[in-house]
């Protein structure tokens, strides 16, 4: 079994923000896990404070992390805007560049998914942006409709990793879906609003997913950890990811992009 590893990217500056309500819901959202000792005092300073800093993204500490670590990880960035995501093309493309350069795959991080026009839209979008002829999305929210793969497909992604599920990869059309199989949000959001599991208890729960896609003989598990929680304002995220990527090792599961992963299946 191999691992992939991705990091969508949601946000780049709180400052983004200034049109909608994610502020004020994330003050509310941190001030109510505080009071349920979700999180420490600490953590909810430097939530407050990531605020004032007008940094909501973590794209190079985790860049430098995965290198370190020899991660080939994949790095979904928008490139419209809609459900929360409302970074501009000139700062989604700054980072495109920066991730290509440190040597990391991008993707679309997509919008629409519902509407064949606009998704074809946003991939002759991130194609001109990134020179990039082949790539593959991720859906924001994993949003899917009946259509919304077929209508990838029809455009010319080579994968989509939007469908959470417990399975190996396969075809639609020309595409490859790569089902995720473990996401940050899921695994300490545990049928709750809040944060409310410890980081034990998301090892474990990780851990036990892990040993499932075994039983199921997965080829690979496809695992998805925002840039936005590779933060001290996120402590127990941050620790989680560490801990997962050297579990991993430990366990003998190597690395591999999509790119490579769809070579491997297109020879058998």
């Amino acid at each position: 079994m191999k691992a992939l590893i991705s990091h969508d990217v949601d946000h780049i500056t709180a400052f983004e923000h200034y049109v909608d309500l994610v502020i004020p819901k994330y003050i509310i959202r941190s001030s109510i896990e505080l009071l349920n000792k979700g999180i420490s005092y600490k953590e909810y300073l430097l939530r407050i404070k990531d605020i004032s800093d007008n940094k909501w993204q973590n794209i190079i500490e985790i860049l430098t992390f995965d290198k370190e670590q020899g991660i080939p990880s994949t790095f979904f960035i928008g490139v419209a805007k809609g459900k929360g995501l409302c970074y501009s093309n000139e700062n989604g493309s700054k980072w495109i560049n920066n991730i290509l350069d440190a040597g990391f795959k991008v993707g679309v991080h997509g919008i629409d998914y519902n509407s064949y026009e606009n998704m074809k839209n946003e991939y002759n979008k991130f194609f001109k942006i990134s020179n990039i002829n082949k790539f593959g999305v991720r859906m924001h929210y994993l949003r899917t409709n009946k259509n919304t793969l077929h209508y990838l497909n029809r455009i010319g992604y080579i994968y989509d990793s939007s469908i959470y599920e417990l399975s190996n990869p396969y075809k639609i059309g020309n595409m490859w879906e790569f089902p995720l199989t473990i996401m940050d949000g899921y695994i300490f959001y545990e049928n709750s609003k809040w944060q409310n599991i410890s980081i034990e208890n998301a090892k474990n729960k990780t851990k036990e997913i892990i040993d499932k896609a075994n039983i199921l003989g997965l080829e690979y598990i496809n695992i998805l950890f925002h840039d936005r929680y590779f933060t001290n304002s996120f402590k127990e995220w941050k620790e989680w990811y560490i801990w997962l990527i050297y579990y991993l090792k430990y366990s003998k599961i190597s690395f591999i992009d999509f790119e490579s992963a769809i070579k491997e299946l297109e020879t058998k």
